[in-house]
């Protein structure tokens, strides 16, 4: 009889985790708190309320944006063993490559370039009016910021895991000593497409890294730096998945939420989980031999008693990470005409609810919409919201909690009701679309819109997410779990455990899988092939000037800037054809 494993948790940790393990002769049960949904915060949506007329058939909604950077390795290898239909990679032939990005400024005009390395003239003319864009920024806010980025690139990985960790995005980059634009474009801007990283918060190290390796796909010309998938994320992804694994043997088991662990003899015994029918709360215990924990790190937090922080006292990292969550959510606007902006996300540098946006329908070659809503919808502008701290820009009517008394006033995101969110959305996108005379948005062309209903409004300052997202703050490295524990059949598989990837992302949760599985195979004593686990990858050009700096920091010496004869000649060539261009 194969040995069982109970995964507590159904998203994208929870089915990599199975996925591995079912490949591998186990036997394997997932429960997860969804009543409907599988894939967790990766999940779409069925926007409630519109399928009419037809039933079947509703609007799309996202949690989130779909990001799929060509530095992933994990989770992509994992699509390309998903069938679907008869694709010869699987749902890893659903995603589409993107080929711009949108660097939107409040009254000012769109800065659109290139992701890729040029592969077109297109490409190229993109790539050299984006270097002529009139930015705002100063020559010497150029120059500091090219200085800091070379500064990442040839920095030993000693002085990023023990210097940068320890400093914050923000002051690495000094942004206090310059303009609000460079602060804007080049600091938060920048940071908004690494999955909610707050600038003032995040470490340097991982911050600086998966820049690094959006950096490094732009410059090769054989990555797409940014893919998305071809339809909602459920139909082409997430579905597929857990039919391909039910049809392997995984049980699958909604609606029922982990609420604790039981330990004997230095083991794990059981876990109860927990559902509600009719409103009343019913549990059970479920047992096997193993048991992954594939939860967020809020609620693994919760469920780790004293008695197995006394067997693996590493494992209070895991409640000091707890805090560390934000709020980034999804909402939809779905318009009555074609609105594409731009080929890929548009990133709202200085809006104040750090707002990110994609035309979605324009990727969804095969996605009909004429049977869905009311048959009219020829645009998707799908938007995240990862500020829910900072005041809009419309002033709506706010309460006074002790006196009553109510006055006009500006809010977070957070203190606002469902339509005051959608209408400083709509209002700080008209801000950075409808400029220079154009008219992008109009309001009659909404035809319908959908908050993510983790967000659940209450009243005054009481909103609450259901499903934040981690953060990787400054000196939280330490704080950071390995997948496996000092309890031998207790693993753990989610985004806050320690991976190669160090960011809370679909990637970062399929690899913390990998290692949990990879260390149950260990303590069976498998012979099944260990979980593949890729690091991330940097040029072997930079590889000198990396030596030369561990050199240098094994001396105790700090980081000493530093430019080869290649790279000054790179620098004038590129400023050779700036100013050629420019002349023009």
């Amino acid at each position: 009889m194969s040995e069982k494993v109970i995964v507590l948790g159904g998203g994208v940790a929870g089915m990599s985790a199975a996925h591995e393990l079912i490949e591998r002769g186990f036997e394997v049960e997932v429960y997860e708190k969804h009543r409907i949904y599988p894939g967790g915060k990766a999940r779409s949506i069925n926007v409630p309320g519109t399928n009419k007329p037809n039933p079947e058939l509703y609007l799309p909604g996202e949690h989130g944006f779909r990001f799929f950077p060509g530095f992933y390795k994990h989770v992509t290898d994992t699509m390309k063993r998903i069938p679907f239909k008869n694709n010869s990679a699987g749902v890893y032939d659903n995603l589409s490559d993107v080929t711009r990005v949108g660097l939107l400024r409040s009254g000012k005009a769109p800065i659109m370039a290139t992701v890729n390395f040029p592969r077109s003239l297109s490409d190229l003319k993109a790539l050299i009016h984006s270097m002529h864009a009139n930015t705002g920024l100063t020559s010497e806010e150029k120059t500091f910021f090219a200085h800091k980025v070379w500064q990442l690139m040839t920095s030993c990985y000693d002085r990023r895991l023990n210097e940068y960790e320890k400093l914050g995005w923000w002051d690495f980059l000094e942004a206090d000593r310059f303009s609000k634009t460079y602060q804007a474009l080049l600091v938060q801007g920048l940071t908004r497409t690494l999955v909610a990283a707050n600038a003032k918060k995040a470490s340097t190290k991982t911050g600086g890294d998966i820049f690094l390796q959006l950096l490094f796909n732009m410059s090769n010309p054989g990555v797409n730096t940014d893919r998305v998938l071809n339809g909602p994320t459920n139909d082409v992804w997430i579905n597929p998945w857990l039919d391909y694994l039910k049809s392997k043997g995984v049980t699958y088991n909604f609606n029922w939420s982990a609420v604790a662990l039981d330990m004997k003899d230095g083991k794990i015994s059981g876990a109860w989980v927990e559902t509600y029918k009719k409103g009343v709360p019913q549990k059970k215990l479920v047992t096997g031999d193993y048991y992954i924990l594939a939860t967020p790190v809020e609620v693994a937090s919760g469920l780790l008693s004293p008695e197995m922080l006394k067997a693996d006292p590493t494992l209070e990292g895991v409640q000091k990470l707890a805090p560390s969550v934000a709020w980034m959510n999804g909402m939809q606007f779905y318009l009555s005409e074609e609105i594409d902006i731009v080929h890929g996300h548009c990133i709202y540098s200085d809006s104040p609810w750090a707002i990110t946006s994609i035309s979605q329908l324009q990727f969804w070659n095969d996605f009909d919409m004429t049977d869905r809503y009311d048959g009219k919808v020829k645009t998707i502008l799908s938007i995240d919201i990862s500020d829910w701290e900072t005041d809009g820009i419309l002033e709506f009517d706010i309460t006074d909690p002790k006196t009553g008394k109510t006055k006009k006033g500006k809010k977070p995101a957070r203190d606002c009701t469902y339509t005051e969110i959608m209408k400083d959305v709509w209002a700080q996108l008209k801000q950075s679309l409808n400029v220079d005379g154009k008219e992008v948005l109009k309001d009659d062309q909404i035809l319908h819109w959908y908050i993510d209903h983790d967000i659940t409004v209450e009243h005054h300052k009481d909103d609450t997410n259901k499903e934040p997202l981690l953060v990787n703050t400054i000196n939280s490295w330490d704080l950071r779990p390995e997948a496996y524990t000092r309890i031998p059949n207790f693993f753990l598989a989610s985004d806050y455990v320690r991976t190669f990837t160090d960011l809370a992302t679909m990637e970062g949760a399929n690899e913390a899988a990998r290692r949990a599985v990879n260390a149950i195979l260990e303590a069976t004593d498998s012979t099944a092939e260990l979980c593949k686990v890729w690091n991330l990858h940097e040029p072997d050009i930079l590889s000198h000037l990396r030596n030369r700096d561990q050199k240098r920091y094994n001396q105790g010496l700090p980081y000493q800037f530093h430019l080869p004869f290649w790279a000054k000649l790179m620098e004038k060539i590129i400023m050779f054809f700036k100013n050629l261009f420019s002349k023009k």
